[in-house]
């Protein structure tokens, strides 16, 4: 569920990233840059991704133990680290806690009882 409850913000990140740009602010100095509405776009292509994919995965198949589910899972909610990563000179406070959520999210895809061992 916190997958599909992570999809949503990523949306209007990449919703805000696009149609505004002087709406984000940049810390000077950062390590990386890169265009607002160049990852405004990834980040509305991910949000997307991670919503439906929550909705499929919890829906369906983690509940039943499928072991390509959780690795999906786990793919998805590292992708989005990686992208709130880079998201840090934006927003720091809010990327730390959507970074927070997505380890907690490996975590409980990881070590989560599967059906096998029920």
């Amino acid at each position: 569920m916190l997958m599909t409850i992570g999809g949503v913000p990523a949306v209007f990140q990449g919703i805000a990233a696009i149609a505004k740009d002087d709406m984000i602010v940049k810390t000077r100095n950062c390590s990386f840059a890169f265009s607002s509405t160049g990852w405004g776009w990834i980040y509305l292509i991910l949000g997307i991704v991670i919503f439906l994919a929550g909705i499929a995965l919890a829906g369906i198949a983690l509940f039943s133990g499928a072991a390509w589910a959780r690795f999906l899972g786990v793919l998805l909610a590292g992708l989005s680290v990686i992208a709130d990563f880079t998201w840090l000179p934006y927003y720091p406070v809010w990327s730390i806690v959507v970074i927070a959520v997505d380890v907690a999210i490996i975590w409980a895809l990881c070590t989560g009882p599967s059906r096998s061992n029920w």
